[in-house]
């Protein structure tokens, strides 16, 4: 019991399990608008890659410490996505170029974030704040907050077919950049010097690390992932629209609540890339069960409402595993 409570990603598992089971059982016995299956499970993954991607972003930032948290992450997924949508609907780019000036696009836009934070020292919550404003409108101006839907932009969905029932975005996005990310954190010195300017700032500077660069490279990590989440949506929606990533409540609180779920702990240096993956996985099932239970828009109401508690119930966890840790 000790280690399921201090085992973030045991823990995950545990509750992943008891809610496919539960939501199984319902939708067996009626208590569900259509069958929580196999099939319906593997259909959600579509929003689990862009959702588990900005996971790892807010990862990045936050194991960063200093209060590191990146609000920015949906508007530089509409910024971004824009920059595509131009470049391969209105310029006729090949497509791996116009995916290459996207990422370029995200770093930059992350490195804005990084230079406020970490040269500038302005809070983080504040800096990406108002690059969220900043970003979000400069997308919806772009083409006057109309989207790009031309025939090479809706070429672009073969790129989000599905392999057998899995979505092809599954293996060409997600696992590489989770393995990079994994291997960025464990097998790098860069890795190992984010955790510990994190877990402490000062001793950091006293042996020397070069801790303003260390963060501001985080800041640029979370940009990038945050272009790649903007190709998937094109791609997934066969049409650049500039609020891709701040219609409704956005996709930066989700991702938030997701990499705190996964065991970040939200003072910095503590999180792991598997946390988040399980995480996100456990954030999209919970979702899709609560749609089921439904027949009219209310599931997408007390979706928000799970969102919440899921945040809370996390963010307990947290302390206690740090408790255990002192």
């Amino acid at each position: 019991m000790k280690r399921l409570i201090t085992d973030r990603v045991l823990l995950l598992v545990a509750l992943l399990v008891i809610l496919v089971v539960w939501m199984s059982v319902l939708g067996a016995n009626g208590y569900l608008v259509a069958p929580y299956d196999v099939d319906y499970l593997l259909s959600s993954l579509e929003s689990f890659v862009p959702l588990c991607l900005l996971g790892l972003a807010e990862l990045v930032v936050i194991v960063s410490g200093r209060g590191g948290i990146d609000l920015s992450v949906g508007a530089m997924v509409s910024l971004v996505g824009m920059v595509f949508g131009f470049t391969v609907g209105f310029w006729h780019w090949p497509v791996w170029l116009a995916i290459i000036g996207a990422l370029l696009a995200g770093a930059i836009l992350g490195a804005v974030n990084g230079f406020l934070v970490a040269w500038l020292g302005v809070p983080a919550l504040i800096a990406t704040l108002a690059t969220y404003y900043a970003f979000s409108s400069l997308a919806l101006v772009s083409n006057n907050n109309a989207p790009i839907s031309t025939q090479p932009i809706q070429d672009l969905h073969s790129l989000t077919t599905t392999v057998g029932q899995v979505p092809l975005q599954v293996f060409t996005f997600l696992l590489p950049c989770a393995v990079l990310a994994w291997l960025l954190a464990n097998r790098t010195n860069y890795g190992r010097r984010l955790y510990a300017i994190g877990t402490n700032e000062a001793a950091a500077r006293f042996a020397g690390l070069p801790v303003v660069s260390i963060r501001f490279r985080a800041y640029v990590l979370s940009g990038l992932l945050s272009a790649v989440v903007a190709v998937i949506t094109v791609a997934q929606f066969a049409s650049a629209r500039p609020d891709a990533g701040t219609v409704g409540n956005g996709m930066a609180l989700p991702a938030i609540t997701i990499a705190i779920l996964g065991g970040t702990a939200i003072t910095g240096g503590i999180g792991r890339v598997g946390g988040v993956l399980i995480a996100s996985l456990f954030v999209v099932w919970l979702n899709a069960g609560i749609l089921l239970a439904f027949e009219d828009s209310r599931g997408s109401q007390y979706q928000l409402l799970a969102l919440g508690a899921v945040l809370v119930i996390s963010a307990l966890l947290n302390r206690v595993t740090l408790t255990r840790r002192e």
